[in-house]
């Protein structure tokens, strides 16, 4: 949500902004909408402080015996005035957030400009990409060979974009979960978190997926949604509630299936585990003072990269341009894993991680606050997120990197603690 202080105050600035993520200005008609409820707003408060004084005047007037009829018929008719201009108020003032949560946060100084993903600016590339002295499979025909990874089964129970994975790499997704957990939680200091999977609509709104995003959500009969990402749980701790600064920065971090109608990704990564409509995640989310959101951004990040370095996996990171960024972003870094075996063998990075600093667009929607120490006053925290790692993306990377030609997978070095064997092979 934007402030509308600062629209009034910079609006050619505010429009700007929106002009770098693709919308067009709109920062009129959000201020004559603004200025229409600032005018019903004064002309409610000049009618109640007349029917106060008129109220006074009745009261004297009765005290000594004086005629008030024509003062009992004024604020008679201020009431039924002020019964309007209060419906007005409120309708107006509905208006004027309905505008303001429809438009994407605005873009940091030091977002590149840009339509989409083809403008995003490499920041590093770590590792080498492994190569093969055999053709390499992407890890549909790897898990499918292992007779572990059945879409066909999905299909049957829930419909296209669903998988059963089956004995290893069950265990597999079950050993990444506990890996990533132990690693943000006894190294980094993310409190671990299990959150609901079902929420009402103001916790999805304060995240910034309702009411723009609804039909990329899925919903219950109840009135409840599937969370997309534990994101959205994960921030609404704080929604309503003020926070001491010297509790901050919070962090959490959470495992969590994740449920995605991907209606706007029609004909998008159809085969294999890439985008499907249920996949587990490991989330962080950091509550950060404003002043240091940026130190911590570039912190998340690292927590998230350390995951693929302890699995010795290449990637890169990018810097997200400004039309490619999500809704409720003000700076994002992907992070790019190596997948050997996509685009029929030839590899390809693909995103595994985002990582963004939303500053205080989402705790303006959820009404979460912190207080400066010794101070009365209350200010807007800075919300943060990233995948830390998404989980059935970190399998495809084991599958397609740690692959042998005789079809089974090795396990990497930092997992076989928690998965208990050197490798997955086929079974007898």
């Amino acid at each position: 949500m934007h402030d509308i202080r600062s629209i009034r105050d910079a609006a050619a600035a505010f429009d700007r902004g929106l002009a770098r993520r693709g919308v067009a200005p709109s920062s009129e008609a959000i201020l004559a909408k603004d200025a229409a409820w600032r005018s019903v707003t004064t002309e409610l408060q000049s009618a109640q402080q007349r029917r106060n004084e008129a109220s006074k005047q009745i009261g004297i007037a009765k005290r000594n015996g004086e005629d008030a009829a024509a003062l009992m018929s004024e604020v008679a008719a201020i009431k039924d005035r002020m019964a309007e201009l209060e419906e007005a108020e409120r309708a107006l003032a509905a208006e004027v957030e309905e505008m303001l949560a429809s438009l994407p946060n605005l873009p940091a100084d030091d977002v590149p400009d840009g339509a989409d993903e083809s403008a995003n600016v490499l920041v590093r590339a770590v590792g080498t990409p492994r190569s093969h002295n055999f053709p390499a499979k992407d890890h549909v025909a790897i898990g499918e060979a292992l007779g572990m990874m059945d879409f066909e089964l999905g299909a049957k129970l829930a419909g296209s974009r669903f998988v059963v994975l089956k004995n290893d790499l069950a265990r597999l997704e079950r050993a990444i979960a506990a890996f990533m957990l132990d690693i943000h939680t006894g190294e980094f200091g993310y409190t671990e978190i299990n959150p609901p999977l079902l929420v009402r609509d103001h916790v999805l709104f304060g995240t910034g997926q309702l009411p723009k995003f609804a039909e990329d959500q899925f919903r219950t009969t109840t009135d409840h949604w599937l969370i997309p990402t534990a994101e959205v749980p994960l921030t609404n701790l704080v929604a309503d509630s003020i926070v001491d600064e010297e509790d901050l920065p919070l962090r959490f971090t959470a495992y969590t299936p994740c449920f995605r109608s991907e209606a706007g990704a029609a004909g998008r990564d159809t085969r294999g585990m890439i985008r499907q409509h249920q996949f587990t995640k490991v989330e962080m989310v950091s509550i950060a003072h404003p002043d240091r959101s940026d130190e911590e951004l570039e912190r998340m990040t690292g927590c998230a990269e350390a995951v693929l370095n302890r699995l010795d996996l290449a990637y890169r990171v990018m810097t997200l341009s400004s039309g490619d960024m999500g809704f409720s972003a003000r700076k994002t870094y992907d992070l790019e894993v190596w997948l050997p075996g996509q685009d029929e063998g030839r590899g390809q990075y693909r995103e595994i991680s985002s990582c963004s600093n939303c500053g205080p667009f989402q705790a303006r929607r959820m009404k979460g606050r912190f207080r400066p120490k010794g101070e009365k006053r209350t200010d807007f925290v800075h919300t943060l997120n990233g995948s830390g790692l998404a989980i059935g993306r970190t399998m495809i990377a084991i599958l397609e990197t740690y692959q042998e030609q005789d079809g089974s997978v090795a396990i990497p070095d930092a997992l076989k603690p928690y998965f208990g064997r050197d490798r997955i092979e086929m079974a007898a």
